[in-house]
């Protein structure tokens, strides 16, 4: 197998590059870790979006660049690399554009894409329910037809980008007597539409990257219904494979791993460089394993996309084994601190500049976040695998 990239798309990686690393001088960010989720800033947004770098792959007749899954890879991964901010349009990047170019009318097209190429349509993902986690087709909210409306009424738990998003991508029962991998549909509706209420979410971050999202009566025309009514369980189950696919599952803390390599090398204990004695060297190399492991996991979702095939359970093993990798650098690099690495960013005393203690636990929802490694590992057996299933 040939690993090497092409001169062009070298050529590509080194203007990603160039961009992040003269924004970053220029001020407009600090590298971060979760910024693709955490990272809010319109400012830098609207700076990708003005190079055409949002929507990479879409069609060139919808405003997309029509490249390669391939060079989207590398875009996302100095992304991520650079931990840039890349929050307002990540998720509509990443899943919604592509939900509406696959099943939307021409007129959602019209409407709702140029706006996410523009960086001015900033989508939340409205799935979770508090009694609608991993098993998603057990959800409450209900859109009730009314003529040419649709008339929502539910609660949304962990929403995406809650506090900012322009518009939210809702999930929700239409038909209530269908079984419950049926009667879903899918919609995209204004934030500001009446009805609607936030409340942040505050998690142990002390970050409000989510929201709790009340539905109150909200009436959402048909023309936003994404698909076919009472099929959105299915248009789903393919959006899921581009949101558990990405690097950002394994390089979301790439700012900590590259900072935690650099620390132990540059920092001297009892004599000599922490990264020399056994039991970290050790540790560091069993993460360098896992890293490119991980790495070589989602190249492979890669090479199944540009095939046009779905990558079901490549997205599905990646996933799973890229957030393990996450669960287990933020424990690596915490341990390796010792108690200085419990400090904040805010405490002059916090090295490198406090991303370990965040990392740590934050990873603790990575392997619940975008589905359970439970569910993963089950797509694996069963449609990998063969496996017969439980139900």
């Amino acid at each position: 197998m040939d690993f090497e990239f092409t001169l062009e798309q070298e050529a590509w990686r080194k203007e990603v590059r160039s961009f992040l690393e003269s924004e970053i001088s220029k001020g407009t960010f600090k590298p971060m870790v979760d910024g693709w989720i955490q990272g809010y800033s319109p400012e830098f947004t609207k700076k990708v979006a003005a190079r055409g770098w949002i929507g990479l792959t879409w069609p060139k007749q919808y405003g997309g660049q029509g490249r390669s899954h391939t060079d989207r890879l590398i875009l996302t991964e100095e992304m991520l690399r650079y931990g840039a901010p890349a929050a307002c349009h990540w998720f509509a990047d990443r899943q919604i554009g592509r939900a509406i170019l696959a099943y939307g009318t021409e007129e959602q097209k019209q409407e709702l894409l140029p706006k996410i190429l523009a960086g001015e349509a900033y989508v939340g993902l409205g799935m979770s329910e508090p009694q609608a986690g991993s098993d998603l087709a057990s959800l409450k909210t209900r859109a009730v037809q009314d003529g040419d409306y649709y008339v929502v009424n539910g609660q949304k738990m962990w929403t995406s980008c809650a506090r900012f998003m322009t518009h939210v991508y809702l999930v929700a029962r239409t038909d209530p007597d269908a079984p419950k991998s049926r009667g879903i549909s899918e919609f995209v509706i204004d934030a500001k539409t009446p009805g609607i209420t936030i409340r942040p979410t505050i998690d142990i971050t002390n970050s409000e990257a989510w929201g709790e999202v009340f539905y109150d009566n909200v009436r959402v025309h048909k023309k936003y219904l994404i698909g076919e009514k009472n099929r959105g369980f299915y248009q789903i189950l393919n959006q899921l494979d581009y949101e558990r696919a990405g690097l950002e599952r394994l390089m979301g803390n790439y700012v900590l791993y590259d900072a935690i390599l650099k620390y132990t090398k540059e920092t001297r204990r009892r004599g000599k460089p922490i990264c020399e004695e056994p039991g970290v060297r050790t540790r560091l190399a069993q993460l360098g394993v896992e890293f490119e492991v991980g790495r070589l996991l989602t190249y492979r979702v890669i090479q199944v996309m540009e095939k046009g095939i779905s990558p079901n359970v490549e997205a599905a093993m990646a996933k799973w084994y890229c957030t393990t990798f996450e669960q287990h650098l933020g424990t690596v690099a915490t341990d390796i601190l010792g108690l200085y690495g419990q400090l904040w960013k805010e405490s002059k005393w916090a090295p490198i500049a406090g991303l370990a203690p965040h990392s740590f636990l934050a990873s603790k929802g990575y392997s619940l976040q975008g589905g359970t490694n439970e569910v993963l590992k089950n797509i694996v057996a069963t449609r990998g695998l063969g496996l017969p299933s439980s139900t």
